[in-house]
Formats: C-alpha cells, structure tokens, sequence
C-alpha cells in the first residue's frame, strides 16, 4: 500500500471537484455548467476531472452520494447528542437536516435538480436515501407501538416531512406567493415551522 504521503493529495484533489461540482451544479443546473467550468473552478485540467469521474454522469453521481454520505452523517450525530424523549430526536434531526443548506444555499438548488435527473441516476440516488428513510419509519413505528408518539402512519409521516424539506428547492414560487424567501432566516423560519408541526402532530 502506497503510503498516505503519497496518496492524500490525489484524494484532496477528488473532494475539490466534488465541492466545485457541488456548487455550481446548485447554483445554475447541471446543464447550464461543463466539466470544463468545473476544472477552471477547481484549478485543474479538464483531463484531471475526467480522471477521477469518467463522465460528467459519473460526475453527478458522485456529488449525489458525497451529500447523502454527509446527511447520514449529521443525522447519526444529532440523534446520538439527543435526549432519549423521541420528540427531542426528532426535533434535532430536522435541525441537523436544514443546518447544511442554511451554511451552503447550494444545496437547495442540488435537491431543485434531482428531480430533473435520468431514471438511472434518481435509482441510485433512492439507493442512498431508502436507508435513511427506512430508518426513520421503523423509529417512529418503535416510539408509536410503545405509547411513546401518538399513533399515526410512520411513512406518511416521514413522507410528509421530506415533502417539505425538498419543496423548499422544488416549489420555490408556491412559497414566494406566501411571503418566504429562499434565505438564511427563510429557511431557519421554515425549519422552525416543521418543527412545531411534528411536536404537535407527534405529541401522545
């Protein structure tokens, strides 16, 4: 094995694209932005950004599993930190959800684009969030059999709440028409909102 000297810089160089990808593709689409504007971005060739990612699909794919990874994370953290109450898990969890796209507005306009995505991409991006959301219907199917959330359908709940979460990017003049703006405190208010909305639909 190549020692860590020798290989981190390579990994650094993957992660750059992926961040310059990242912005770019939220801030104007991924068919308004060329591999050739990423490279330029990042400060490479456009042969380095082909080497790492084959394709500007393979490309797509990559920040798609690079910001699910990143959510499984946060989600793992705030539940951890969390008081054993499940609506307290509840509550951070929504928090850990909003606390990336309320630092990187970018994000908003990368859920904008999933649902402009081939079939083949959106299976693979359900690859890495199934199990997000699976997790979250056996949690509150667990806390609801024990008297813990007042009784109610796990996946329609959980539905509910991506719904919202993802109408934020997708469905942004249905909200422009009630006042919202698609800022920092736009989306701490929203947050706020659906935060209230579970406690109260979840409370026993």
């Amino acid at each position: 094995m190549a020692p860590w000297s020798l290989w981190m810089p390579d990994r650094t160089t993957r992660e750059r694209i992926l961040d310059a990808a990242l912005d770019l593709f939220g801030a104007r689409g991924v068919d308004a932005v060329s591999l050739d504007e990423i490279a330029r971005d990042v400060g490479v060739r456009k042969q380095t950004v082909l080497y790492w990612f084959d394709s500007k699909e393979a490309l797509v794919d990559g920040v798609l599993e690079k910001v699910a990874a990143e959510l499984v994370i946060v989600i793992d953290a705030a539940v951890r930190a969390a008081p054993d109450d499940p609506l307290d898990r509840i509550d951070a969890v929504v928090r850990a959800v909003f606390r990336p796209a309320v630092r990187r507005p970018a994000l908003l306009g990368l859920v904008r684009e999933v649902s402009r995505l081939s079939q083949s991409q959106a299976d693979r991006l359900t690859g890495h969030i199934s199990p997000l959301v699976e997790r979250a219907v056996d949690y509150l199917a667990a806390e609801m059999a024990a008297g813990r959330l007042r009784t109610g359908d796990p996946r329609l709940i959980a539905a509910l709440s991506y719904a919202t979460v993802t109408g934020i990017a997708t469905e942004p003049e249905a909200l422009r028409t009630v006042g919202w703006t698609a800022d920092a405190a736009g989306l701490r208010s929203l947050r706020d909102e659906l935060r209230g909305f579970l406690r109260a639909a979840l409370q026993p």
